[in-house]
């Protein structure tokens, strides 16, 4: 059955003239995606393909070191073929992402990607897909999902640090999980952006009911009273400081993919219980590889990955009290099941 909103049709439009590749844009992907079914699809999926998919260490290439510009590559496969025994999707999938955190200044998103999907029987080139528009929706659900289990369930105000393109999503996402979430308050350095995505948030049928404000300082009053705080900036330095969150809080830490960029300090990590997306993020993200190299804490602290929280390998939240963390660095495990998903789902047959 197509998705919602993308008929037969459509489908049948996107696909080439002579019966090759085809070619899901962002409208496309965000029609074959809508967060419910991508939620749980991951949570189904993850566990098996943890063990059935091999995904290398992301690629990283300086583009232009004068403005932190870099060529990213991240490959998936499943490493017995696809074999439906494997637990792994049939496929090969590369995603290739170009970062340039200059853009804010030129008024254009700072990441751009752009994915490949392989048959891995055959190698033949089955999709191109608009990979920004699958990075922005993976990335929110893979939060969403860790909030599912790391965030109390009587969550109501949520705070959102940033808002470029994917805060929006990341806002839904966690609604979406944590509905009784009634306030989302919005900060940025900049707070014409924070006004311009309230404005929008507020202009969306579907988040009718919840407050949105807007925040002009990242202190005790915003952090204070904040049951889940969701990061998804570039800085170089801590913006969310420990000492002013909440006893119960969740802190999702989206932005930081290499050791330069920390969003928050040490003691947001020493204070809580820490999660991770994968085991690269021991490796590449600069709140925890700085944490490891001043020996606040140690990656045996890290409590687990995803995978683990949702296969029930490790304990989730324990308290009310209790303050999590969970960062995420993107993986391209992830990257191939949201891809799979959104081209078996264009081919009308859904999610295998």
């Amino acid at each position: 059955m197509a998705a919602s909103g993308f008929t037969p049709a459509a489908a049948a439009a996107l696909r080439s003239p002579n019966g090759g590749a085809a070619f899901l844009d962002a409208a496309a992907v965000r029609s074959l995606l809508p967060f419910p079914t991508l939620l749980s699809h991951l949570e189904a999926a993850l566990p098996p393909a943890a063990i059935a998919v091999t995904a290398p260490h992301r690629q990283s290439f300086p583009v232009d070191p004068s403005s932190s510009a870099s060529l990213l590559l991240m490959p998936a496969w499943s490493t017995s073929g696809g074999a439906a025994s494997s637990g792994g999707p049939p496929y090969i999938g590369v995603k290739l992402v170009t970062s340039f955190p200059d853009n804010s200044a030129r008024g254009l998103p700072g990441v751009h990607a752009a994915y490949v999907l392989f048959d891995s029987a055959t190698g033949a080139i089955l999709a191109a897909i608009d990979g920004t528009q699958l990075t922005v929706l993976r990335t929110a659900a893979i939060s969403a999902l860790a909030a599912k289990f790391l965030a109390r369930e009587n969550s109501q105000v949520l705070l959102m640090v940033g808002s470029g393109g994917l805060a929006p999503y990341l806002v839904r996402a966690h609604l979406l999980v944590r509905p009784r979430i009634r306030r989302c308050v919005v900060w940025n350095r900049r707070a014409e952006r924070s006004r311009r995505l309230v404005e929008a948030l507020r202009g969306e049928a579907a988040l009718r009911g919840v407050e949105f404000t807007v925040a002009e300082e990242l202190n005790q009053e915003v952090l204070g009273v904040a049951d889940v705080v969701s990061c998804a900036t570039s800085s170089p330095e801590p913006l969310v400081m420990g000492r002013f969150l909440r006893k119960g809080a969740h802190l999702d830490l989206v932005g930081s993919f290499s050791p330069s960029m920390r969003e928050c300090d040490d003691e947001a990590l020493t204070r809580g219980r820490v999660f991770v997306d994968s085991v690269a993020a021991l490796e590449e993200a600069g709140e925890l590889v700085g944490a490891f190299k001043r020996g606040v804490m140690a990656a045996g602290d890290v409590a687990g990955t995803l995978t683990e929280l949702v296969s029930g390998g490790v304990e989730g939240r324990r308290s009310e009290e209790e303050l999590t963390v969970f960062k995420s660095v993107g993986s391209a495990v992830v990257d191939l099941l949201a891809a799979q998903l959104a081209y078996e789902t264009y081919l009308g047959g859904g999610a295998r």
